[in-house]
Parts: C-alpha cells; structure tokens; sequence
C-alpha cells in the first residue's frame, strides 16, 4: 500500500454522540441530561467507554478487509497508528487486551487480526499486552440479528482467566464495532476476572446513524479477500 493510500482514512466526525459509548446520533434528541444513550442508560453495554478512529466505511473498510481476508498482516502497523490516534489522551490503562477469536476461525484465518493491532498500540504505547480473553463458543454469525438477538448470541460466549486482571484498567482492542454486543460480553467476562474498568477501541465502527446490517454481514466471515469483496459486508 502507498503512503497516499493509508493516509486517506478520516476520523470521525459528529456533532451529537453518547459520552460513554460515542456512538453518533443525528440530534441529541436519544442522549440524556448527562449525554448517555438507551443502552447506556439502561446498562447494557458491559464496557464502560469506547473509542473508534473512523467509520467503517470507504477507504478505512477496504484497509480493514485487505488486512483481515487478504491476510495483509504487515498492514497491523499503520493501522496501529490509526488506533493509537483513537486513544483517549486523558485515561491510563493497566494492560492491553485483544479481542480472541475461537480457534476454529483462528486457525482457518492464520491469526488474530485483533491480537495484531494489540501488539503494534502495546509496542507504542509500552503497555503491556496480555491475551486474558478465551472464546469458549463458537458463536454462529451476528449478521442480521437485532441487537437483542446478537447480546443472547455472545452471551457467555467468552471467559477471563480468573483473578489475572485483579483491579486493573483495562483496553480491550477490536478491529471493528457493531452493536458492541461482543465488545460488551468480552467486557463482563473481564470484570467476572476482577478489571475495575475496560475501555473499548476499535479501528472502525458502525454509523448507525445510517443504517449498517446491509453493510456488515462478512465481519465474521473467514474465507479469501474475494469472497469477502463479492458478498455485502455485515
């Protein structure tokens, strides 16, 4: 990839967004007095804040998709510097740790793309990165779930090791978020563990301001960049 090619992807860019989670909204109609969503409101996102660098969309999706099914690893690095644009200035955090993939996907991809851009933030940031997350389920697809039917979907679907992440501050790192339903079951299984707070960060996420199932049905798809490119990605 040439330099102008990864310099193309934009932060992101909103007027109205959820203090906690940042998802993006049209007005602040949906955000209460204190800028919090529904779901916030209403506790069902696990993690406690979450960060993205950009929308997953043009040239950012084509980066992300190249990386994951064309198995362009060496493109952890300037993704990574992406990542770390997203992070907050203002929060520290104990450990670094990656979204796991079950070992069936893990195998059949060759690596964890998450686990990739963990090591490149760690390596910047000089926090330690620690792959305290399993998958212990295979879960089947979240395209075309509601949002409801993608919590039940992750539910349980991810264990901590016990007691390893005892009162810490942690990241937990994802190439891109949807609903943050996974995010959100990977962040309970991590407090289950003992982390006093899990932030999420993420290279892209959805703009749900825009309606997004029709754009994200090949994010848990693991065969060859093109049949990634030649279905609509969910």
């Amino acid at each position: 990839m040439c330099s102008s090619c990864l310099a193309k992807p934009k932060p992101i860019e909103a007027e109205h967004f959820c203090v906690q989670c940042r998802s993006p909204f049209l007005s602040a109609y949906p955000l209460d007095e204190d800028g919090r969503c529904g779901l916030c409101r209403r506790g069902v996102r696990g993690f406690d804040a979450a960060y993205s660098f950009g929308f997953f969309e043009g040239e950012l999706r084509e980066l992300i998709h190249l990386f994951k099914y064309g198995r362009v690893q060496t493109l952890a690095r300037p993704l990574g510097r992406l990542l770390s644009i997203a992070l907050p200035r203002e929060s520290s955090f104990d450990v670094i740790v990656p979204m796991p993939l079950h070992w069936r996907k893990r195998w059949q991809r060759g690596f964890n793309q998450s686990e990739l851009l963990a090591r490149d933030l760690g390596r910047r940031t000089h926090i330690r990165v620690m792959n305290a997350l399993r998958r212990v389920r295979n879960t089947s697809s979240q395209a075309g779930l509601t949002s409801a039917k993608r919590r039940q979907n992750v539910s349980g679907a991810f264990r901590a090791r016990k007691n390893s992440l005892e009162g810490k501050s942690v990241l937990l790192v994802d190439d891109v978020m949807t609903t943050g339903a996974t995010a959100a079951s990977c962040a309970r299984a991590l407090k289950v563990s003992g982390a006093r707070q899990v932030t999420l960060l993420t290279l892209a996420r959805a703009d749900r301001r825009l309606g997004f199932d029709h754009s994200f049905r090949d994010l848990n798809f693991s065969g060859s960049v093109a049949d990634a490119q030649s279905r609509s990605i969910a």
